[in-house]
Formats: C-alpha cells, structure tokens, sequence
C-alpha cells in the first residue's frame, strides 16, 4: 500500500451540493427555499424559541428553587483497597497519592477515603472525610486515620 493509493472508504465523503446552477441540477432558480417568505429571503428566518412576537413559553413558566453554590463539596476519593500498594506503616496523605497516581488530581476540599476494598497493612491515613466502612478496615489492618479540616 502507498500513500497515493489512498482514498477515504465509501459513502464517507459526499460531494458538496451546489445551489441555483439551472433547472438540471434540480436546485435551480429558489434553490430549494420555496417562493417568497421570510424563509426564501437572505438572512431569513427567526431565532431558537421565537413564538411570532407572543411572549415565548419560556418566559410563562415561573421560576422555581435556586442552585445552592455550598451544597455540592468535591473531594478526591480513594478506595481502601487502593492503598494495598504502599509499604506497611507509610503515612499516607493527598500529596502523595498525587504524587503516586492513585488520585488523578486534587480536589478543593481534600481527600475521601472510602471503603471498597481490602487493607491487610498498617497504615497511617491523612484525610479530610471518610466512611465508617474505611474507618473499620484501616482500624483492623492496625493502622490509624487522623481526620483533618
């Protein structure tokens, strides 16, 4: 195979369709707008959601509720059974689960242990939240969570 045998596969490449070139194309003389109106002409036609000069549907509806700006906190979530990589007694904190690629990045609000997995080394744990479930399996590993704001 050379470069200049190459050529796209079938049907993915169509042929550009010119407009208003004579009555044989098919697109001749309105070029397939129709006769007259506001669609025929250059420029023509309305906006997204324009309801002929009533008041758009839109703006009827009353508005409801608000987006609560605290409600939503991101933390960088790392699973128990994750953390099966480091060496026994290591002490274990966002920066260097950052540093490891375990946690693809940094979160505003720290780091979230959770607890799918198995621990079976004692390890110390920096964290900011974590469930009870990770709480129990890192106590039972012999290792310790120090909870930090």
């Amino acid at each position: 195979m050379k470069i200049e045998n190459l050529k796209p596969a079938d049907g993915s490449t169509t042929k550009k369709t010119r407009v208003g070139r004579g009555i044989g194309s098919g697109l001749g003389k309105t070029s397939g707008r129709g006769h007259k109106g506001q669609w025929a002409r250059s420029g023509g036609g309305v906006k997204a959601g324009f309801e002929g000069g009533n008041i758009p549907l839109i703006r009827k509806v009353p508005i409801r509720g608000f987006n609560n700006k605290n409600y939503h906190k991101v933390y960088a979530t790392v699973n128990v059974g994750d953390l099966e990589v480091f060496d026994a007694n290591t002490e274990i904190n966002e920066e260097l689960l950052y540093e490891y690629r375990v946690i693809g990045k940094r979160a505003p609000y720290g780091l979230k242990v959770l607890g799918n997995g198995t621990l079976t080394k004692p390890l110390t744990v920096k964290a900011s939240k974590a469930t009870k479930s990770a709480m129990e399996k890192i106590e039972k590993a012999g290792g310790k969570l120090i909870i930090e704001e």
